[in-house]
């Protein structure tokens, strides 16, 4: 039984054969194709769980194909890059990605982040969570996976959706950033605070009326971030 199709994406022959290897040997379906084009144009035709995309191609970069997947679809991205630094994680992050990982990479390292970036929430919500939400022109509706703002629908990515229902299920509770982290991303994760930043960003410009000033996602300085509901 297939655990998911791949679409791995890099201008690198060497990489993309070792990649398919290593991925079909796990149980994965994969496709690789040598550039952002080519997976843009594959994308309109074909559907896959993950994709895992370069940082560096000549052309269409990861984040410009990026910035293009998202316009259009929620589905999982890993990107894939050379640097380390602060700056490229951010920049892969705020393009969509779910989450990067640095060249040169172990196969272990690898399929965690896959399994990672796949993986659902499953816990059943608590008494108190919330399933529907209507406050001040947002609309948010977690059975239908749908975010309305003053009748716009906004599309979540699977890990923005995962990370919003955490906190719909905990109103008015401080969460810290170790928790949220664990919970949505995996228990290998804690650490990783750009990840944080960057995805309450993202919801914010989703579901805020004005992200510069958020009424729902607050964030509690140095404890973490709580979704506020008026009592």
């Amino acid at each position: 039984m297939s655990h998911g199709r791949i679409l791995v994406v890099d201008d690198d022959p060497q990489i993309r054969r070792t990649m398919k290897t290593t991925l079909t040997s796990r149980g994965y379906e994969v496709t690789d194709l040598r550039s952002g084009e080519e997976a843009l144009d594959k994308l309109r035709t074909e559907t896959f769980d993950l994709i895992l995309l370069d940082m560096n191609m000549p052309g269409s970069g990861g984040i410009e194909t990026c910035r293009a997947i998202r316009s259009s679809s929620d589905i999982a991205v890993i990107m894939l890059t050379v640097r380390n630094s602060e700056k490229d994680k951010v920049d892969a992050l705020d393009a969509g990605a779910d989450d990067y990982v640095t060249k040169p990479f172990s196969t272990p390292e690898l399929l965690a982040r896959i399994r990672a970036t796949l993986r659902r929430l499953t816990q059943a919500p608590n008494d108190a969570g919330l399933q529907q939400l209507a406050l001040q022109g947002v609309k948010v509706d977690l059975p239908s996976r749908e975010v309305t703002v003053r009748d716009r629908t906004s599309r979540l990515t699977a890990k923005e959706f995962d990370l919003l229902s955490y906190f719909l299920m905990r109103p008015n509770r401080t969460l810290a950033h170790r928790e949220l982290l664990q919970a949505v991303w995996g228990p290998d994760y804690g650490d990783e605070l750009e990840y944080l930043r960057v995805f309450i960003n993202r919801l914010r410009k989703k579901i805020e009326l004005d992200p510069s000033k958020p009424r729902f996602l607050v964030t509690d300085a140095w404890a973490g971030y709580r979704f506020h509901v008026p009592h």
